[in-house]
């Protein structure tokens, strides 16, 4: 038996989700190094941030079976982080799975690969993000391979059931919960700030000199200059 089941995750904190929904998510990459997907993930379909739970689903380049089986299993507020092996041929998802994604309360897809029927999902209101589109799609091999809650590559970053994911036409992030509940604060209180810089510099400040660079970049000429 090769297959894993791994236990479905709790879904997000109200009080965390709501935090997260007022925050820039840009602003996390001034703290974090790790998590974001690489820059070949992009929204494919809908217009909608994503703020979820990772449930996720390994399957193989040609076999969805594990996906079929685990969308029934998706609670609200879950976010389908799918693993396809490093497979860009095969669409996984498409019209039928994201019916079941969304019927089931899922807050949006993350698909390591190709899905289909990009209309149809349009019209079914999933947000789907993934690294391109194809017509040719998985099928029902049923092969002992896979899993669904269990660690998973997305995006050259490693998800872990349970990780909060974050998406937006900027790109796609996956953070353990504490590490957001340390750090979504001290987010929010930068995007509070921002306003106020970029006022300063419309009235004629530099943006060195506010942040500390222009300072910065001094010292390191100084200890180039002879003595």
């Amino acid at each position: 038996m090769f297959a894993q089941i791994g236990e479905i995750p709790p879904t997000l904190d109200p009080v965390l989700r709501d935090k997260l929904s007022r925050l820039s998510f840009p602003t996390l990459g001034h703290y974090l190094e790790e998590g974001f997907a690489d820059a070949g993930m992009r929204r494919i379909v809908g217009a909608e941030r994503i703020i979820g739970t990772a449930f996720t689903v390994r399957t193989t380049a040609t076999d969805s079976t594990m996906l079929h089986h685990a969308a029934g299993l998706l609670e609200p507020g879950h976010v389908l982080v799918v693993d396809t092996g490093g497979d860009l041929r095969h669409a996984p998802l498409g019209e039928v799975v994201a019916a079941q994604t969304a019927i089931r309360g899922a807050a949006g897809a993350i698909v390591d690969g190709c899905v289909t029927d990009t209309e149809e999902i349009a019209q079914i209101g999933l947000t789907v993000h993934a690294r391109g589109t194809s017509m040719l799609t998985t099928k029902l091999h049923g092969i002992d391979a896979g899993g669904v809650n269990l660690p998973v590559s997305c995006g050259s970053a490693t998800v872990h059931p349970g990780d909060v994911v974050l998406a937006d036409a900027n790109g796609v992030l996956f953070v353990p919960v504490a590490v957001l509940e340390a750090l979504v604060d001290v987010a929010l209180a930068d995007d509070a700030e921002e306003p106020d810089l970029v006022r300063e510099l419309r009235e004629g400040a530099r943006l060195g000199d506010l942040t500390g660079a222009s300072d910065t970049v001094a010292r390191l000429l100084a200890l180039t200059e002879p003595q």
